[in-house]
């Protein structure tokens, strides 16, 4: 409030928007046909071994549903999309946003790149870090990658 009591509005800062520098979608399922046709055969037998073993079509439902839930990222898309602050990674159930500043390093294989919040290589970046497919944009990814976090911690793997 100002000396007279009026109430002085203060003009907040325009908030800068995001910019989108990649986005991506991979599902597996689509790319390897003969492995997606194995894996759906072996959920079925897994799933009638379980019946017939039960005679319970609750625990058929149940074992197939397990099944399938840790297999979902092979069935599902997941989209990935890189801005100027974060990572987005989206799935059917969840939505993981990190910024930049979380990741000190990155280790690219020929499927991925993982994310990792450790400067040097640590048994908990499997479960700390980020893991990102590539969908045939791998120099992109990774030039992105120089950009915001640094070097390449480690050689990458040849294709």
């Amino acid at each position: 409030m100002d000396e007279n009591g009026e109430q002085k509005l203060k003009a907040a800062a325009p908030e800068k928007t995001e910019v989108v520098e990649l986005s991506w979608t991979t599902h597996p399922v689509k790319r390897r046909p003969l492995l997606s046709l194995g894996v759906s055969l072996f959920l079925l037998v897994i799933t009638w071994i379980v019946y017939s073993m039960t005679d319970s079509e609750i625990f058929a439902a149940l074992a197939l549903i397990a099944m399938f839930a840790s297999v979902a990222k092979f069935y599902l898309p997941t989209y990935f999309t890189l801005t100027d602050r974060q990572v987005v990674i989206r799935s059917t159930t969840q939505t993981i946003r990190k910024d930049w500043s979380m990741f000190r390093s990155y280790y690219a294989d020929k499927n991925g790149v993982l994310l990792s919040p450790f400067v040097e290589p640590s048994r908990l970046e499997n479960f700390r870090g980020l893991y990102l497919i590539f969908d045939n944009n791998k120099q992109e990814v990774l030039t992105i990658l120089d950009k915001h976090i640094g070097t390449n911690s480690a050689p990458d793997e040849k294709d």
